[in-house]
């Protein structure tokens, strides 16, 4: 499955949820994860999307070292079949 079909099913299911999954752009600080989620209650989560069977780039694997060091979740998303378990898991925090 694309990247985008994946991106696009996640964002569709953060909104049945009540909350949004923002496109996060960061200029001048690449290897950002795609998407921070944010969901009723304050529970938030960042989620680097990938098309299926595909891995993050080593300064993504950096970023994301440096935002779980700081305290933040963090999701590698390539499957459709993972969105309920990451929302659930970010809705739990």
């Amino acid at each position: 499955m694309r990247e985008k079909t994946i991106e696009h099913k996640l964002t569709i299911a953060a909104k049945n949820m009540g909350g949004i999954a923002l496109k996060f752009v960061s200029p001048g600080f690449d290897g950002m994860p795609d998407r921070i989620v944010l969901l009723p209650g304050g529970h938030m989560g960042f989620v680097e999307v990938k098309s299926m069977g595909c891995k993050p780039r080593p300064l993504q694997l950096a970023r994301h070292r440096l935002l779980r060091g700081l305290g933040f979740k963090v999701y590698v998303l390539d499957d459709e079949q993972q969105i309920g378990g990451i929302l659930d898991e970010i809705r739990a925090t």
